[in-house]
């Protein structure tokens, strides 16, 4: 059985969900009733964690349910945790002030399609590029970014193919912990079950290579559109299966290989269900601990569902969490709100907020373009219907990752100091400073990379 996790992106929305409901049926034991599972998570085997530190995954005994071997394993002395294999689901020297690319954008040009690049609504990326093509360290170059999710197409191999927006990006040896295997490479076919009954979903969805598009696709290559960080150097570690899924233990692993490849940023646009507590998931917050100590920044999304909570691993303290913003600049409505740090353009519609006057509910709100897989057609191109909080949270990474370019605030910034910078340079959008819905409000690229 594969590892599994849910999209955070609403790719064709409808169609979306209707494949996650069907791959939740992978991770569920034979013959379960699905209304009878708070939270899924991989049978037969239990997430332990021992008094000195070290965790493992550990294989039950054939007919030993995962509530009983917890029990049993919670009896050890030596075992100061034992907790399920909980899912996650998968919720981018010059003196001139601005640097215009000349991507075609299907023959539009970039900026017809991406006002989530663009100042008001967007993140302002001409002025960051600006300022980091003065600083000699344009696009981000030279900053590695750990991007945890399906996976992406950037080579030719064994069936898969590159993305043709690809071909001037920088990507490190990664890593495939679905296949426990290198060449993490993305848009394999979906595989799922229901009832026992096996179907295949043509070519999995692209998530993660429409997330590293956002954060490095080829920029100034006269065609496609414009990735926002696009000269750092990817590092892909894939932790979600083609439909999206993957769980804890392999996430918490790819966090920590993220980090020995000397990772400056981490990406996470994938969510557990938000039933899930910290006490569910000591593994991966031990993970994220890790990388914080280390130097390194995780970014996360805040999740899909609308609520006012934050869903892990955005919730926790060392994550800095993204929501969701519209082309509007008001909240999309599907964002979670709660503990959220910042926002960032993941498009779609306006949420509810009387009283916000950016809000308009009758406004039908444009997604994020980024060069990625139709699974109809068997081809690469800039679908219409990616929107979420999967989306938002690569703008944000990618604009940590200009931000340590430009060396506004040093060549090497704390995780802190990072954040500092990104929440202080924030458009302010809400009610009045921080607050619940929008954070410290819509990352703004170009002030946070401007001296």
């Amino acid at each position: 059985m594969e590892d599994d996790a849910h999209i955070v992106g609403r790719q064709s929305v409808h169609a979306l969900r209707l494949a996650l409901l069907l791959s939740l049926a992978v991770v569920l034991a034979p013959g379960a009733a699905r209304a009878a599972t708070p939270a899924p998570y991989l049978p037969g085997k239990v997430v332990v964690g021992t008094k000195d530190g070290s965790s493992h995954v550990a294989a039950l005994p054939p007919g030993e349910t995962v509530p009983a071997g917890i029990a049993r394993l919670r009896q050890d002395p030596g075992v100061s945790y034992a907790v399920p294999d909980y899912v996650a689901h998968m919720t981018a020297a010059s003196t001139a002030r601005t640097y215009t690319p000349n991507d075609r954008g299907m023959g539009r040009g970039w900026m017809r399609l991406q006002w989530n690049f663009l100042p008001g609504a967007g993140v302002d990326a001409p002025r960051a590029w600006a300022n980091d093509r003065r600083a000699r360290h344009p696009g981000g170059l030279g900053v590695r970014i750990a991007v945890l999710d399906t996976g992406a197409a950037y080579s030719t191999a064994r069936g898969y193919k590159r993305s043709p927006d690809f071909a001037g990006t920088r990507f490190a040896d990664g890593y495939d912990f679905v296949r426990r295997a290198r060449g993490p490479l993305d848009i394999r076919t979906c595989r799922v079950t229901d009832n026992g009954r096996w179907h295949v979903i043509d070519g999995g969805f692209g998530h993660g290579t429409h997330v590293t598009g956002t954060i490095a696709e080829a920029t100034n290559n006269r065609r496609g559109v414009t990735g926002l960080a696009y000269r750092a150097t990817i590092i892909e570690v894939r932790v979600l299966d083609s439909c999206g899924y993957g769980v804890a233990s392999t996430i918490a692993k790819g966090i920590r290989y993220a980090v020995r490849q000397h990772a400056k940023l981490i990406n996470l646009s994938l969510e557990f269900p938000r039933i899930i507590t910290a006490a569910g998931i000591p593994d991966v917050l031990s993970a994220l601990r890790y990388a914080r100590r280390r130097g390194v920044l995780v970014v996360g999304a805040s999740g899909n569902d609308g609520a006012r909570s934050v869903s892990y691993p955005a919730r926790s303290a060392d994550v800095l969490s993204v929501g969701a913003t519209t082309d509007d600049r008001c909240l999309a409505d599907y964002s979670n709100t709660g503990r959220v740090d910042v926002v960032a353009p993941g498009g779609g519609d306006d949420a509810d907020l009387p009283g916000d006057p950016h809000c308009n509910l009758n406004h039908i709100g444009r997604p994020i373009y980024q060069e990625t897989y139709y699974a109809s057609t068997r081809t690469f191109g800039l679908p219409a219907d990616y929107e979420g909080t999967s989306m938002a949270c690569p703008h944000v990474t990618a604009t940590a990752a200009l931000v340590i370019a430009s060396r506004v605030i040093g060549a090497n910034p704390s995780p802190a100091a990072l954040s500092r910078r990104l929440e202080q340079t924030a458009t302010d959008l809400g009610a009045p400073g921080y607050d619940r819905d929008y954070g410290s409000g819509l990352i703004d690229a170009g002030r946070a990379t401007s001296r």
